[in-house]
């Protein structure tokens, strides 16, 4: 959304999310970015068919190359002065519930849920999504979603606050022109200090070891091996 002329409007419609992933890897241009947007007052993302986002490719998930390119879109986001709504219009598992953490508003479809499945494939997300998953769902959410790997629906989310309103991408969009009509430096200044007091940079040196070590294991091979077999995974915490 961008505001001239005393008028707000649509300045570019960028990519569903399902487009992230092609992008995320270098395939496509991703000029939907909050910083590739230059004037932009607000940001939504949404879902394109049934889904907002149903993960990545699993091929690509378990590379090295896709998971530093995902966790620096999902701190482009944050870092963005513009406000970014998640329009969540379906189901959003792993990387999307990623995607939909990261924007600073998510509204919610009927449709929509939330999973992190990671511990069904063996892998893990890094401590600024579950800190961030726990401070909006909180604990005991966050809780059933990583280690129970229970989805959470649309009327569970905007009842712990993981979503703070319902409606679909019109009523989205109509919010984010909203927004977009109010003064940016306030807005972003506000977004900041939120920013800055609920979630200081991370700075435990004994977190990342154990993210690497998860990713390192065999479990990661198992999980993998297990989805191309199409049968159970038999982990063993090696």
């Amino acid at each position: 959304m961008k505001a001239s002329d005393g008028q707000v409007r649509p300045d570019y419609a960028g990519p569903s999310v399902s487009g992230v992933v092609p992008a995320l890897l270098g395939r496509q241009p991703a000029p939907w970015l909050p910083a590739s947007v230059a004037g932009a007052r607000a940001v939504v993302l949404t879902g394109e068919g049934s889904s907002f986002c149903a993960g990545a490719d699993f091929g690509e998930v378990y590379g090295d190359r896709f998971r530093k390119a995902l966790y620096e879109m999902l701190r482009r986001f944050t870092a963005s002065p513009v406000p970014v709504i998640a329009a969540v219009n379906g189901p959003a598992i792993g990387a999307g519930t990623q995607l939909a953490l990261a924007a600073d508003l998510r509204m919610v479809a009927p449709t929509a849920t939330f999973a992190v499945p990671t511990a069904t494939l063996g892998l893990a997300v890094d401590p600024w999504t579950i800190r961030r998953l726990a401070l909006l769902a909180g604990g005991g959410n966050a809780r059933r979603v990583l280690l129970a790997c229970e989805p959470l629906s649309a009327e569970e989310s905007l009842r712990c606050g993981l979503a703070d309103a319902a409606g679909d991408l019109d009523a989205a969009l109509e919010r984010a022109a909203r927004i977009a009509a109010l003064a940016p430096l306030t807005l972003a200044y506000s977004k900041q200090v939120l920013n800055r007091l609920l979630e200081p940079e991370i700075h435990d040196p004994g977190l990342d070891p154990l993210f690497e070590e998860v990713w390192r294991s065999a479990d990661v091979a198992e999980g993998q091996a297990a989805r191309r077999e199409r049968r159970p995974p038999r982990f063993e915490g090696r």
